[in-house]
């Protein structure tokens, strides 16, 4: 039995739990060495108190995860077959309280897996998960370098691509085939490419906008690797941008270094927001800044912790999150700078390493 489980019986007992439900696919991957998508079929990996750990998975799966699940014990249901009987079946009769993911089970999932389990308790299971997915092991941090290092390639091979008249769209679609040519296994969030104003809003929509010259360029990208994620952006000048936009790269820039320079262990995320937001506000674009910092990475794009002004938790070395400080005027346009950092024993190390000095291209 791994670690990783072995931590989850720990928690079972102290809290006094008979089973454990794990359902969320990435989390049995992360326990198990099986991934799938089960789409709307049932998926889980169950803990017995006093037994040994089984899956439940798609009969359809059923030979991937003899494979690939470090885990020994694997039943499978088929597509006529309850799951949530099948899985009672493999039950003790007698059950007080029972463990699930809270965030992840639907409420029809609830309301099905409860009409045959009668737990008097039921617990959530994310508390040990964060705990332990929110430290990367070694293993973790070569994985998820290797998704930097394909994405910063993608990265470069798109850029090349850049040309006044091009759309945005044309560049997502260059970015994404990259994405597969060069051993990702696909896109860990959606594709942004944002040109001229629409580089102005966080999270806009890549559209057939052609992209024109003194125009700003945002691109926001990441990959999967071995199921784990990378995320960077850069934002470049398509041929020679006007002042307030050198100006806006080099307020972003420096609010990009002092946000990893705040980074060592046993700081609250709050100080590193604050040291990378002090310095926009000091150039007069406070009111400009209106994101979090950054956001915890690892199998998904989004983890915890979330790095924001009211987030008291403090760092601790393993940790591995990003800074991306923007600044977004609406109507004009914006700039973000987005790395991958991780809190070393002594300080930081950035995992991203794609230059961060204005670059003209597309001309």
């Amino acid at each position: 039995m791994n670690s990783r489980i072995q931590n989850l019986y720990s928690f079972m007992e102290r809290q006094s739990l008979d089973v454990l439900l794990v359902t969320m696919p990435k989390h049995v991957y992360y326990l198990t060495g099986f991934y799938t998508d089960p789409h709307e079929r049932f998926l889980g990996l169950v803990l017995v108190k006093g037994q040994d750990p089984f899956l439940l998975v798609p009969s359809l799966d059923l030979e991937k995860a003899q494979q690939t699940s470090s885990v020994s014990t694997i039943h499978a249901h088929t597509d006529t077959q309850n799951p949530y009987a099948v899985l009672k079946s493999y039950l003790p009769s007698s059950i007080t309280s029972f463990g699930v993911e809270k965030s992840h089970l639907t409420v029809a999932g609830f309301e099905a897996l409860s009409s045959h389990v009668e737990a008097k308790v039921w617990a959530d299971i994310e508390q040990p998960l964060r705990e332990m997915r929110v430290i990367k092991t070694p293993e973790e941090i070569v994985i998820m370098k290797k998704a930097i290092r394909i994405v910063e390639d993608v990265l470069r091979a798109g850029v090349e691509k850049v040309r006044v008249g091009v759309t945005e769209m044309d560049i997502v679609a260059e970015l994404e085939y990259q994405m597969r040519r060069l051993g990702s296994q696909g896109p860990s969030f959606g594709t942004l490419v944002l040109a001229g104003e629409k580089s102005g809003q966080p999270h806009g929509e890549p559209s057939n906008s052609v992209i024109k010259e003194g125009e700003l360029l945002l691109l926001d990208l990441g990959v999967f690797a071995d199921g784990y994620a990378s995320d960077i952006t850069r934002t470049f000048a398509v041929g020679e941008l006007n002042a307030k936009n050198k100006e806006m790269y080099d307020v972003v820039l420096q609010a990009n270094l002092r946000g990893i320079e705040a980074v060592r262990p046993d700081v609250t995320f709050a100080s590193i927001d604050y040291a990378a937001r002090k310095s926009i506000v000091d150039r007069g674009y406070g009111d400009y800044f209106i994101t979090r910092l950054g956001h915890g990475l690892g199998l998904e794009i989004h983890e915890y912790p979330s790095v924001h002004g009211e987030n008291q938790d403090k760092t601790r070395e393993g940790m591995l999150f990003t800074i991306e400080p923007g600044v977004y005027v609406p109507g004009h346009g914006g700039v973000r700078i987005e790395d991958d950092v991780i809190v070393t024993a002594d300080g930081v190390e950035v995992l991203t390493s794609f230059p961060k000095e204005l670059t003209i291209i597309g001309v």
